[in-house]
């Protein structure tokens, strides 16, 4: 099993890889929200977010760098991706509404995860993701849509968006869990 390094407090003496890991976390987080508001009728019952297919990886991602950083790499991705966001945000001119539910869903559901994860730091790398995704994955869906749409959407278009959010992020997370589940951690700088 492989230890974080200790020596991660400083970014200068991070792994490229963990680094790269950061900036996809980063990267996905962007692209989910530059699609939020574009959806994808589904044909039984969802509206699907395209923002979603983006968004699903964030929490795969966010526990490969926990494991391959640490507690302190989690935050400093938290960080990173929230900051580039709100630049993003404000640059392009994103409504107000859509840049405090992002903020918001993504800075209660990546600590919510981060929590459970470190919770669960001594038992198997599967059963920190599925624990840790359970809890975080509708908990984003659900602040998110209820924060960026209400009022603006019927309840029922609400529902079939969290439901598609839901069931498709478990999805892509799971296959993208066990494409990154093989691949060994980036070693140590």
């Amino acid at each position: 099993m492989h230890k974080p390094n200790p020596a991660l407090g400083q970014l200068s003496l991070w792994p490229t890889g963990l680094i790269v890991t950061i900036g996809l976390y980063a990267l996905a987080i962007l692209l989910a929200n530059l699609t939020l508001n574009h959806f994808i009728e589904l044909p039984v019952f969802g509206l699907l977010s395209v923002g979603t297919l983006f968004f699903a990886a964030v929490f795969t991602l966010r526990d490969r760098i926990h494991r391959a950083g640490g507690l302190n790499a989690v935050f400093v991705a938290i960080a990173l991706a929230l900051t580039v966001n709100m630049a993003a945000a404000i640059w392009l001119d994103t409504p107000m509404r859509f840049i405090g539910a992002s903020f918001l869903a993504i800075l209660v559901s990546e600590l919510a995860d981060t929590a459970v994860y470190q919770r669960l730091i001594r038992r198997s790398w599967w059963t920190r993701v599925l624990a840790s995704n359970a809890v975080s994955v509708p908990l984003d869906s659900i602040i998110f849509t209820l924060l960026a749409f209400y009022g603006d959407m019927s309840t029922r278009e609400m529902t079939e968006i969290v439901f598609a959010d839901v069931v498709v992020k478990f999805a892509i997370a799971a296959l993208f869990a066990i494409r990154v589940w093989r691949m060994p951690p980036p070693a140590p700088a």
